[in-house]
């Protein structure tokens, strides 16, 4: 494999993590970090053996791939720009402030013949990956994701900022169209809502209820999944799995006849290390993206959907 020359655009809170598994790995040349904040590039940059740039201009032509880790506002044209100097990239989510910007980039990425991930981590979340064994057709899904408040990600909703996360893994899960979306939300510590709710309905029947919350004292990340043979519970945190299923003959649970149980348990991986390595992958086979462009756009498309209709229950 020859060495693919990257750059880290944005080396914030996020971004430095990406700058790291760069440098990590052995068939990459991490070349640049590039932020306007020169003292936080120069920290970075020192940090990961590399050099410090003010502009994305200062980078373009010297390298392969990239990392956009900006604030949401500047996806847009950071990619389009990378896009347009033959770069394959990995950006973060969401995709992009408006589908229809999304929609440029797919197809500029598909004109030049380049790689578009989109930074949707739980993908690579090793409790996900343990679902696809036990997974069939959910018929009913509950999540919850509760954080403690933080500044950053405050410009945009929590929908934006924390449940399109969940979106994503639903949207993939249920291969299905999406009938309807109701949701509720309030602004509480942020000028955007800072907890929501949504009800999501597919066409096939299953239906996904949905919570985000940044404003919560102690953090829980936890997914109930009904199907007819199984109730399967994820405890993110703990990293557990619990499925219970239809067993003849087998009690394991008391006052449930014919309910087996079965506790499955994941190491705590490396997300962000597997995201970035899956991204080098298919800039060096050609192969899809795990999380494509496409991808990137229908979590926002139903994310948006969300957020309006959360607008009009707060405005009204």
């Amino acid at each position: 494999m020859n060495v693919l020359r990257a750059a880290v655009i944005g080396v914030g809170y996020l971004g430095r993590f990406h700058a790291q598994k760069y440098h990590a790995h052995p068939d990459v040349d991490l070349v640049g970090v590039v932020d306007n904040d020169t003292a936080r590039a120069a920290e970075v940059a020192a940090e990961c053996e590399t050099r410090a740039f003010a502009s994305v201009d200062e980078i373009l032509g010297d390298v392969d791939l990239v990392s956009i880790v900006v604030p949401t506002q500047f996806h847009y044209e950071v990619a389009r720009q990378c896009l347009e100097a033959d770069c394959h990239i990995l950006l973060e989510k969401p995709v992009t402030q408006t589908v229809e910007e999304a929609e440029k980039l797919i197809v500029l990425a598909q004109e030049k013949g380049l790689v578009f991930q989109v930074g949707h981590l739980e993908r690579f979340n090793p409790a996900v990956i343990a679902l696809k064994g036990v997974l069939k057709n959910p018929e009913f899904i509950e999540t919850h994701r509760l954080s403690p408040f933080k500044p950053r990600g405050t410009d945009v909703n929590v929908v934006l900022d924390l449940m399109i996360h969940d979106i994503d893994i639903l949207l993939s899960m249920v291969q299905h169209e999406l009938k309807s979306i109701n949701s509720v939300g309030v602004p509480v510590l942020s000028n955007q809502v800072d907890i929501a709710n949504a009800r999501l309905q597919f066409a096939n029947g299953c239906v996904a209820n949905v919570t985000a919350s940044r404003v919560s004292r102690e953090p829980m990340r936890k997914m109930r999944i009904f199907q007819q043979d199984a109730y399967i519970s994820i405890d993110f945190q703990e990293r557990k799995i619990a499925v219970y299923r239809k067993t003849p003959g087998v009690t394991l649970v008391p006052g449930l006849p014919d309910v087996g149980f079965e506790e499955l348990s994941f190491e705590q991986g490396d997300p962000l290390r597997d995201e970035i390595h899956a991204f080098i992958n298919s800039v060096c086979t050609g192969e899809a993206p795990v999380v494509s462009g496409e991808d990137g756009k229908y979590a926002l498309e139903v994310a948006m959907q969300i957020s309006q209709k959360l607008w009009h229950e707060v405005t009204d």
